[in-house]
């Protein structure tokens, strides 16, 4: 059990895309711009095309095995998506940030 403590002064919020979506925007964009489409690509993963399009749509949180099968699919690397990913996050969070007063 954690211990509660007051807040005090400003809490910064920073709003802004989860992960999870972040790389579904990744593999979503890699997809369409090759001009494949959900089947083919899930076909190639190992998956359903349900399956990859709740991912893409920041649904799913995949596991890392279907994140390498459906990167490999797209023929990328996992540190690839990653990097795509985190770059989106950081996009998203330097244009958004609240402040709110305690």
């Amino acid at each position: 059990m954690g211990v509660l403590l007051p807040l005090t002064g400003s809490l910064e919020v920073r709003a802004g895309l989860l992960w999870r979506e972040s790389v579904g925007d990744v593999l979503r964009e890699e997809r369409v711009g090759r001009g494949e489409r959900l089947s083919d690509v899930a076909g190639r993963a190992g998956v359903s095309a349900q399956y990859l399009s709740e991912i893409e749509r920041g649904l799913k949180d995949p596991s890392s095995e279907m994140l390498h099968a459906i990167a490999g699919a797209l023929e990328l690397e996992v540190p690839d998506v990653a990097r795509r990913a985190a770059s989106g996050v950081e996009a998203m969070l330097s244009t958004s940030v609240m402040v709110l007063a305690a």
